[in-house]
């Protein structure tokens, strides 16, 4: 369990900051880079979060899963950012990893809401209600967070993030689009979609 007695500490006054292992390392580093992409993610689920649980137009129920959902993610996310904090082979031995099951829960998820929209005919535009357009704000922030996860293993190798984080992040972004597409569906909220360039008019 973590125990945290105050929250200032002084360390990090001067550009400076610990990893889980103790590793002290510049803000600017990209393994910092990568769990803090995290946390930003985690804070726009809250955000999403919030917006939902204030949305009228929106059952009880269809609410309540899709906040429960959130939450399982919002502590899956912290899961992930705690292990990418931590230099290669250095991760406490008593650390519990996320595994495949996880992102292929957000894979069963995704297709029980699928079953319920229609078919995409062009690209969505990223807006919407409160939840649904920050939601495309929170998939996109997790498709950072992946990117950089990749760029860990070109400055560590292959073992610096293990497969399974790539793979959770990379359905997760995908998890968010469909979840943005659900809820407006659930609340009857019409998608806007991209007309092409040579479609649109003047």
């Amino acid at each position: 369990m973590v125990r945290i007695t105050k929250v200032h500490t002084g360390v990090g006054d001067g550009g400076r900051t610990r990893l889980l292992d103790g590793t002290e390392v510049g803000k600017e580093h990209p393994r910092v880079r990568l769990y803090g992409t995290i946390d930003e993610v985690n804070s726009q689920v809250g955000v999403v979060r919030m917006e939902l649980n204030r949305m009228p137009g929106i059952s009880n129920e269809s609410r309540n899963s899709a906040d429960a959902a959130m939450g399982r993610v919002q502590q899956e996310l912290f899961d992930v950012g705690g292990e990418c904090s931590c230099t290669p082979g250095k991760l406490p031995e008593q650390m519990v990893l996320i595994s495949s099951d996880t992102g292929d829960r957000l894979v069963a998820e995704m297709n029980s809401w699928l079953e319920n929209l229609d078919p995409l005919e062009s690209f969505i535009m990223p807006t919407g209600s409160p939840p649904v357009a920050t939601l495309h704000v929170a998939r996109t922030v997790a498709r950072r967070a992946e990117r950089h996860a990749c760029s860990m293993r070109d400055i560590d190798g292959d073992s610096a993030v293990r497969d399974e984080v790539i793979s959770y992040l990379n359905r997760l972004s995908d998890w968010m689009f469909v979840l943005g597409r659900w809820i407006a569906r659930m609340t009857g909220e019409e998608e806007v979609l991209w007309t092409p360039l040579g479609k649109r008019e003047d």
